[in-house]
């Protein structure tokens, strides 16, 4: 739950920075955080999966072709259950109402501000992969990273919608809070059947996906390949 509470601070800490900063960060400013950021996801994803591939040679080489059949698998399920279109409508809506948003009454606009965050906030990536590892590892880093950029998203929010941002910290902690609770409760049974290692590799994989994405690398529908933190201990299991 320490990262979940991270994940909030930061968007409380930006939603007060856009409220008092006199003018908001320059374009170049946020590029520099950006990158920083995306270096930083680099780093967490890549040494979470070294941590967790152990063995000689062969045991690695399939330790990863678990992964990546794990990947290849949990993107056909989600490309069945359409998780990366409800993430792209996510977006559009919020694209929709910050374009709308200074054509708006105030009501709307301090509706329309709550909505935004929330999609964007609960839809990540990050939200999945971070909660989880925060449940089961007591990894906060993900959700910190999270939070750094959720908290520079909610600074323009601030001067689009007003406060009503900062509301979206209510069903993200719930969101998030019910994620790593489950990831806690499922911890034992993981760790107790050699499984836990391949849901991290994975997870790291997916972490590093994210910062392809953050630094604009290259464009990955990384919704879609969620799944495959429950295929890998699966084939983890049948795979003795």
């Amino acid at each position: 739950m320490f990262g979940t509470v991270l994940n909030l601070v930061g968007i409380v800490l930006g939603g007060l920075a856009g409220l008092w900063l006199p003018r908001p960060l320059t374009g170049r400013q946020q590029s520099w955080l950006k990158v920083a950021l995306g270096v930083w996801l680099t780093w967490s994803g890549l040494s979470l999966t070294w941590k967790s591939l152990h063995g000689g040679f062969w045991l690695l080489c399939k330790q990863l072709l678990i992964v990546v059949l794990a990947m290849i698998i949990g993107r056909v399920c989600g490309l069945q259950l359409g998780l990366q279109k409800v993430s792209n409508q996510a977006g559009q809506f919020a694209r929709a109402r910050l374009e709308a948003a200074g054509a708006s009454a105030s009501r709307d606009r301090f509706h329309d501000g709550f909505l935004t965050a929330t999609a964007l906030f609960c839809v990540a990536p990050l939200t999945w992969l971070g909660a989880w590892q925060d449940g089961l590892n007591h990894n906060f880093q993900p959700l910190l990273l999270k939070g750094l950029m959720d908290g520079l998203a909610t600074m323009s929010f601030i001067g689009q919608f007003g406060w009503s941002p900062l509301l979206a910290v209510l069903p993200l902690a719930a969101v998030q809070g019910g994620l790593s609770l489950s990831g806690a409760r499922l911890e034992p049974f993981l760790s107790a059947h050699g499984l836990l290692d391949s849901v991290n590799a994975t997870s790291g994989f997916l972490i590093f996906s994210v910062a392809l994405i953050a630094l604009g690398l290259r464009r990955v529908d990384l919704n879609n390949y969620l799944p495959a933190l429950l295929f890998a201990p699966l084939l983890t299991w049948l795979w003795r």
